[in-house]
């Protein structure tokens, strides 16, 4: 959001917390604050019916995300379910919410884009990723799916597979993290790669690049490997 401010776009931002939402506002004049919780549908709507009533939406990047690490032989399926509706739920409830508008844009002769905030935990299964990794490969496949059906209406489409970031969530991995980026850096990754129009960004590439590779290993050797490299 500060990014996209810097570089005069008109920023409106969510999250459940109001408060660091108006602080950002006072910071970034110009910038709009609608608080809202991504598992209500019903506010997810309204806030979207009110943004098309200003105007309308060009870009539209869903970064809502919830994590806990956990193996299956810890399971907590109020987790796997939280995980379940903040990562894929929420992300359903906004894309319902905006993809008719963003269709009507195009029509117009706008080209709106629709971006989804994934991982590169959704590429493949991977140890202590039980409850986050099969909601990021959901929204993997959203992603792909929606841009075969909205490219060729005039809709932008695309997905974001960050390795590493500095976050809360990734402050509760006890193990070392490669490649650890800042959430300034990891902003201008995805400036960059929506600016050359690409569907997939994933970055840090010395990372990810590697993910990538793993992805088309068979079975056999990917599960080997994996095993190998974390002993899990």
């Amino acid at each position: 959001a500060e990014a996209l401010h810097a570089r005069g776009a008109q920023v409106i931002i969510s999250a459940r917390q109001q408060a660091p939402l108006m602080e950002f506002v006072a910071q970034h004049p110009g910038s709009q604050a609608l608080p809202l919780d991504v598992t209500d549908r019903e506010a997810v709507e309204h806030a979207a019916q009110q943004l098309n009533a200003q105007g309308g939406l060009d870009l539209v990047c869903y970064c809502a995300g919830h994590y806990k690490p956990m193996r299956a032989d810890a399971m907590d399926l109020d987790e796997l379910l939280r995980h379940q509706q903040v990562n894929q739920t929420g992300a359903l409830h906004v894309v319902a919410a905006v993809v008719p508008a963003m269709l009507g844009a195009a029509r117009d002769g706008r080209s709106p884009h629709l971006s989804l905030v994934a991982s590169v935990a959704g590429l493949r299964g991977l140890p202590q990723s039980l409850a986050y990794g099969p909601t990021k490969a959901a929204l993997i496949n959203l992603a792909e799916t929606l841009f075969l059906d909205l490219r060729p209406k005039g809709v932008a489409v695309s997905v974001v597979n960050p390795g590493f970031v500095a976050t809360p969530l990734t402050a509760q991995n006890d193990f070392h993290m490669p490649a650890l980026l800042t959430p300034a850096q990891a902003a201008q990754a995805m400036l960059q790669g929506w600016q050359r129009g690409a569907f997939q960004i994933h970055f840090p590439r010395r990372f990810t690049a590697w993910l990538q590779l793993l992805r088309v290993l068979p079975y056999r050797w990917y599960f080997a490997l994996v095993h190998r490299m974390t002993g899990l």
